[in-house]
Order: C-alpha cells, then structure tokens, then sequence
C-alpha cells in the first residue's frame, strides 16, 4: 500500500508542478518582454545621441537597465527550465512506482 500511496503523492505534485508551470511560463514571458522593449529603448536612446549603429550592438548590453532586464530574463527562464525538468522527474518516478506496482501484483497471482 506505500506504493500506491507514493503514487498518488507523485500524481499531486505533478499536477501542482504544471499549475506552477504555467504561472512561471507567464512569468518568463513578462520577463522577455520587459527585457527586448528595454533593449529596444536603449539602442534608439543610444542612436539618437549620435552613437555609431557598429558600437550600438558592443554597448548595449552594458548598459546598467538593460543588463538588469537581461538578469531578471536568465532568472525566470531558469526557474521555467527547472520546473519542467522536475515534472519529467516525477512523470519518470512516476512510471517507476507503476512499474514497482505491477510487479508485486503480477507475482501475488
């Protein structure tokens, strides 16, 4: 019975995990989005102040505002990478204790 109760344990996690799935998917979008319209602004601040189009693109990324934008980006897509690997950990963990299950019923007959 530990195995079916480990099972359901897995099976609540891996529903809570892809609920957090979708909210830390939301939260790279946002994080994507506020990173290229910073970006963006930049380089037509940059332009506009008379800066050569070949040195925008080595300066840019420098820039204190952008370079936070770009952090805050890396950090969400993280959390978003390590939140779908640990849903293919339990889906995996998941297959192992039905694996388990099944052999111990199938040698009970």
């Amino acid at each position: 019975m530990d195995l079916v109760n480990e099972l359901f344990s897995l099976q609540r996690q891996l529903i809570a995990s892809i609920g957090q799935l979708k909210k830390n998917g939301s939260a790279f979008a946002e994080a994507e989005r506020d990173y290229k319209v910073a970006l963006n602004k930049t380089v037509l601040k940059l332009r506009s102040d008379g800066m050569a189009a070949t040195l925008i693109a080595l300066v840019v990324y420098g820039e204190k505002e952008v370079a936070e934008y770009r952090f805050k980006r890396d950090v969400a897509k993280t959390i978003y990478e390590t939140n779908q690997e640990h849903i293919n950990a339990t889906k995996l963990n998941i297959r192992i204790i039905e694996s388990q299950i099944s052999r111990e019923w199938g040698n009970s007959k």
